[in-house]
């Protein structure tokens, strides 16, 4: 089994191997098709995997995770906006506070991490104050699945019903989006003496008419008032004191007992369901081959977002918008594990094409299958 570096990351020497990891990656190397890299099958454990990225000229915010063991598997995909650093962060801590505390904690332990990190560059780089990620993640410990989410990502299990060989795709996440209407309730509720609090902009719900997301690691700019000031750019200011978080970093969290018909689970940021619902996701893994799911599934998305926008696939790199979709489908094998210990969590992981400054990962997809 290859462990790699925590977060999956980009090697240079890697572009010189045609595509290739330039680690000593027994699963085989990445190809390459068009604004595609994608690793189309590989063994993790006793089960397989596939990857697909995609990459356009941005700067790369977003972050992805996988740790296995003996004893349970953890996922975590970490939809970054506004800059690189708080993904990045999320990335190198969270699932070491994982090891040591509650979900709850863990995140909290991570947020509280993060601000410290805001405080020790407020003179030198401001911005930092208004960067922030999405957290999704997911813990199989005990035949029991774990999900904590912040944000808008997203956990579709796809799941086999009784022996009529059809498959029922099943959200098990909950989302954190000022577009769904619950979450404006939630707000207002959180916040009755505020009128802002969720503002209609052309066509789109936002969070004091800023952001869409209601909870996030990150964007203490709407968490601490001492953080909404000059020298941040003003649009990320608001007028008035903010006595209270407006955005959280509680995480929804459910549990799931893993059943013998449940045949995988699709971890992926909302860009996926931006284009694909969730029935269609689940069907184009259902109805190929393993090998190449990743890559099967990116380009679907693609094709979708090409359409809506009257273009050509080949010239979805030009719109100059953000995409990004991670994601990690686990089909899970049933077997009793023993008490959770630390040390014995791993890193899988391949190192992704060599991804210079400028370029900006729209769309990574991960598949990991088990057999059963």
């Amino acid at each position: 089994m290859n462990f790699l570096p925590r977060c999956w990351s980009y090697s240079e020497t890697s572009e010189s191997r045609g595509g290739e990891s330039s680690s000593s990656n027994t699963n085989g190397g990445f190809g390459k098709d068009g604004l595609l890299w994608f690793h189309d099958i590989g063994k993790y454990g006793s089960g397989e995997f596939s990857m697909a990225i995609v990459q356009a000229n941005q700067v790369l915010e977003d972050q992805s995770q996988i740790e296995s063991g003996p004893f349970g598997t953890f996922v975590g995909v970490y939809d970054g906006h506004g800059g690189p650093d708080t993904a990045r962060y999320v990335c190198d801590h969270l699932f070491q506070h994982f090891q040591a505390e509650t979900i709850q904690r863990a995140f909290l332990e991570t947020e509280r991490g993060f601000t410290s990190l805001v405080s020790e560059n407020w003179n030198s780089r401001p911005q930092m104050a208004t960067v922030g990620s999405c957290c999704l993640v997911g813990a199989i410990y005990q035949q029991t699945l774990f999900v904590a989410n912040l944000g808008d990502s997203r956990v579709v299990l796809g799941k086999k019903v009784g022996n009529t060989g059809e498959i029922a795709a099943i959200q098990l996440s909950t989302e954190h989006n000022a577009n769904i209407e619950s979450i404006r309730w939630e707000l207002k509720d959180l916040h009755p003496n505020d009128p802002q609090i969720v503002v209609l902009r052309h066509g789109v719900w936002r969070v004091k008419g800023i952001i869409q997301v209601s909870r996030s690691i990150g964007d203490v700019y709407l968490k601490h008032t001492k953080y909404c000031r000059e020298p941040i750019n003003g649009k990320f200011r608001v007028s008035e004191p903010i006595n209270m978080p407006v955005l959280l970093a509680t995480p929804s969290i459910l549990t799931h007992p893993i059943h013998p018909n449940d045949s995988f689970l699709i971890f992926a940021s909302d860009g996926l369901w931006e284009h694909l619902s969730n029935e269609k996701a689940v069907q184009i893994v259902q109805s190929h081959p393993r090998k190449g799911s990743a890559k099967r599934l990116v380009k679907a998305a693609l094709h979708e977002a090409a359409k809506k926008r009257e273009m050509r696939y080949s010239d979805l790199r030009n719109i100059g918008k953000k995409f990004f979709i991670a994601g990690i489908i686990f089909f899970t094998e049933h077997k009793e594990y023993g008490a959770l210990v630390p040390r014995t969590w791993r890193n899988i992981g391949v190192a992704f094409p060599s991804c210079k400054p400028s370029c900006r990962l729209i769309l990574n997809i991960t598949f990991l299958f088990n057999s059963f």
